[in-house]
């Protein structure tokens, strides 16, 4: 078991694409100054193969072969190591998998193992070739050393408090290399986070072992002011506190898991996003910390499109903050995302995708039997603003502003807007940001 504070370095499957990759790897843990635990997502591409090949398990054959080939190119002296057999047997277990899926493609045991085995496969040949450079490296699993799971086949969070009654703490020697994206479920089986759970399974060890900080390598520079897929050119923001972090994950920050932030807030330990290739060259990264008392300024604009908001009045309900726990639980086992909500004695307010607006409609009638909505173009969340002057005096000039359908939280302000072009909008609000 480690003695020092640990560093926490998570690698998503984009970082994960070709044998160069490895040597970054390498490079982080030799330069490492703290006690260094991996992990790891699946090699690049190899999720989505294990998700077709889950509808067409007929294809089982052909696709181990092709696993098989792919990892070995880059660890192609693993077949003369101790980690040959464990690597066999993973690859034994997908076409296991697949066969059970052919008879039941609901079996959702078997799916989530069939899937499981991309982070396995990445966790052996990153040990094996850490090895290969004179590192006392090796894989884990993540639910061997019992990291378990809120959830039966798929899961929104790590448990921690059983986490931490179960994890196996002597596994931590050398540099582990532990498999992201899953644990056990509280059924005793593997259970999934969502997609991008990795990021989750880091800062989850990171609380558990009282970690020095953790880094996620990613292929982006950190988190941007706007999301790069709207085509507004930005650079990375360099330090976003916790709450702003959480606000931006649960908008518009896809790089960012939605539950990466919860287990380490209260520890304080940081966060870092960096570039696996260019970070040594440029230094960019952005840092999640501590909420830091300053200046109500617009780091971000995070932007969901095409939205609803349901008003709801309370006129005949006798105990609504009971009713909206059970509402909100309703949509939680619906899987229903809701992307802001404003609640008094009187009113309930929920904006969520327009999609959604039927099915959240029937949850809520059986409580309240009158409800009104109207559609709007985008929600925008204006990240680190606090207050609707301080955003009227930033970006007056490029946004009109109804009081009504504004939400001020304690890390950002919320404003649903009417503007269809959405694009333009956001870059005539960046430039108004940043004028050159």
């Amino acid at each position: 078991m480690m003695s020092e504070l640990p560093e926490i370095h998570k690698f998503g499957g984009s970082c994960l694409r070709d044998s160069s990759d490895i040597a970054h790897i390498t490079q982080i843990v030799n330069q490492s100054e703290h006690p260094t635990i991996l992990v790891v997502s699946a090699l690049w591409g190899t999720t989505d193969r294990l998700m077709r090949a889950a509808k067409e398990p007929r294809y089982a054959g052909r696709l181990v072969n092709d696993l098989a080939s792919h990892h070995l190119r880059f660890a192609p002296t693993l077949v003369e190591s101790d980690l040959y057999s464990l690597f066999q047997r993973v690859l034994e277990g997908i076409e296991t998998s697949l066969t059970e899926l052919a008879m039941d493609q609901g079996d959702v045991r078997a799916y989530n193992q069939l899937l499981a085995s991309g982070e396995r496969l990445s966790a052996l040949v990153i040990a094996h070739e850490l090895t290969q450079q004179g590192i006392n490296a090796h894989p884990v699993g993540a639910e061997d050393i019992g990291l378990c799971l809120n959830g039966t086949g798929t899961a929104r969070t790590v448990d921690m408090k059983r986490s931490s009654d179960r994890l196996d703490r002597s596994a931590f020697y050398g540099v582990p290399v532990v498999t992201g994206w899953f644990g056990e479920g509280t059924d005793g089986n593997i259970a999934l986070l969502g997609r991008g759970g990795s990021d989750h399974t880091a800062t989850a060890l990171a609380a558990l072992l009282g970690a020095h900080r953790v880094v996620l390598w990613k292929d982006v520079h950190g988190i941007y002011p706007i999301n790069p897929r709207w085509g507004v050119q930005s650079a990375p923001i360099p330090y976003l506190g916790y709450s702003e972090a959480i606000e931006f994950a649960n908008a518009d920050a896809t790089i960012l898991h939605q539950a990466t932030v919860e287990p380490v807030y209260a520890l304080g330990i940081p966060i870092e996003i960096r570039h696996l290739a260019s970070y040594q060259s440029n230094g960019m990264k952005t840092i999640i910390g501590p909420d830091i008392e300053s200046a109500s300024v617009i780091k971000g604009i995070a932007c969901i499109p095409r939205v609803a908001c349901i008003e709801v009045e309370l006129n005949y309900i006798r105990n609504p903050a009971s009713e909206l726990g059970e509402l909100l639980q309703r949509f939680t086992e619906a899987d229903i995302r809701i992307c802001s909500f404003e609640t008094t004695n009187a009113r309930w307010k929920f904006v969520v995708p327009q999609h959604e607006v039927k099915r959240i409609v029937e949850l809520i009638k059986p409580t309240v039997p009158e409800i009104q909505y109207a559609y709007h173009a985008a929600l925008l969340s204006f990240i680190g603003c606090r207050n609707l002057n301080d955003l009227k005096d930033a970006l007056g000039s490029v946004c009109e502003f109804d009081e009504e359908l504004v939400h001020i939280t304690s890390s950002s302000t919320h404003m649903l807007t009417h503007r269809v072009d959405i694009s333009k909008m956001l870059d005539e609000m960046m430039a108004t940001l940043n004028p050159q």
